[in-house]
């Protein structure tokens, strides 16, 4: 098939919408179930790439979940220990596959912005992960395959009218890609860029060390901010994304922003925060909201007393600022990645208040001296990879 005809564009407005090949091919994917959309198909095939690379680089199984075509979450395949399984509303006893484990993984970093996202998996979609797709709010998926059972359980998902795709995983694009803006063709060659450990051979600060963790997790927000909507900035630890900051027109509002969803990450690992006493009948996503307003700065929106029992059986403590702030003060081993150069050192002293210790830049500021010398002052070790990755 050569050209698949779509209900509209990005907005309902925009018609008439199709995705084709210009060369006259065949289209690399199938839709086996549903009708994707022009955001969908954008959602997917950004996502593809983001697994496939992660999967290449890493020799691991990967997933990512997109929102308006950046990521909200990515990550490899590790397991999840009992404590990630309750923030992600895991089962304990729930058999996870490498798959499932990455998608829960990219899911539950960010699950406010993940609500209703488009999935890519790097392998072919189990049972396992069809299960946690079931019961989650999603607009589609797309990966180089699946299990019978587990397209069946997909399939069921929003009345039958779930979006499946399906890519083949040795599709490889043309080298030069086109858009239209206002009429106008822009051309330009595709971003094949390799991200691997090389990026990461010029070291600028006095601490040069970077453990095999910290270079993966560095590699990994390279590539996670290839696909990114810039500006972009990316906190990874342990293998999984826990705060992106995308499309902003400042670097320290994205420092600033993906730090706060960071943050929060590492918040919901408190004890008060597992252990909120939700009533049965709370949806996960009313949950994941409650959390998310219980951790801010007006939990009362949540708590106060005439609220609390809409959302829990006991009215639970206030999280003070006292405990988070003493909470992330133990915080360490994150990795931060920019798709450009900091321009000033206060990105690296918001970063630093979310633990990072190891961090990947392009370089090339007039003021890297002055970056440079706040890493020094916190003993951060940085790269400069010399490279831009601005993506739109």
């Amino acid at each position: 098939m050569n050209e698949l005809a779509l209900k509209y564009g990005c907005n309902p407005n925009q018609k008439p919408a199709r995705i084709f090949m210009a060369d006259g091919s065949n289209l690399p994917v199938t839709v086996l179930n549903g009708k994707p959309g022009y955001i969908n198909f954008l959602d997917a095939f950004n996502s593809w790439q983001l697994v496939k690379e992660l999967k290449e680089n890493t020799g691991m199984v990967a997933a990512a979940s997109f929102k308006h075509v950046s990521p909200a979450g990515a990550a490899l395949g590790y397991p999840l220990d009992n404590v990630l399984r309750k923030m992600y509303h895991i089962a304990a006893d729930m058999q996870l596959s490498g798959i499932a484990c990455a998608y829960a993984r990219a899911r539950g970093a960010d699950r406010m912005s993940s609500f209703g996202d488009w999935i890519a998996l790097s392998d072919i979609c189990d049972v396992p992960t069809a299960k946690i797709i079931k019961s989650e709010v999603t607009d589609g998926i797309i990966a180089p395959g699946y299990e019978p059972e587990a397209l069946d359980i997909l399939k069921s998902k929003k009345g039958g009218n779930y979006n499946v795709v399906t890519i083949d995983p040795n599709y490889v694009p043309v080298s030069l890609e086109h858009k239209q803006v206002f009429g106008i063709t822009f051309e330009q060659g595709r971003n094949d860029l390799k991200i691997d450990n090389h990026m990461l051979e010029n070291m600028v600060t006095e601490n040069k060390i970077l453990t095999d963790a910290q270079k993966r997790d560095l590699v990994l927000s390279l590539i996670v901010l290839k696909y990114t909507q810039s500006n972009s900035v990316c906190y990874v630890q342990d293998g999984q994304v826990i705060g992106v900051g995308a499309g902003q027109q400042s670097r320290i509002h994205c420092t600033r922003l993906a730090g706060q969803k960071a943050d929060n990450w590492q918040l919901r690992h408190m004890p008060k925060v597992l252990d909120l006493p939700f009533r049965a009948d709370v949806t996960k996503p009313n949950r994941d909201n409650a959390t998310d307003v219980y951790l801010g700065d007006t939990p009362e929106d949540v708590i106060g007393d005439n609220v609390w029992a809409e959302t829990f059986t006991r009215r639970p403590e206030h999280l003070t600022a006292a405990e988070k702030k003493a909470w992330l003060s133990k915080v360490t081993g994150v990795a931060l990645g920019s798709d450009a150069f900091f321009p000033f050192g206060d990105n690296i002293e918001r970063a630093y208040r979310s633990g990072v210790t190891a961090i990947v830049e392009a370089g090339g500021s007039i003021r890297d001296q002055q970056v440079i010398d706040t890493c020094n002052k916190y003993g951060i070790a940085m790269a400069f990879c010399g490279l831009r990755l601005f993506h739109h």
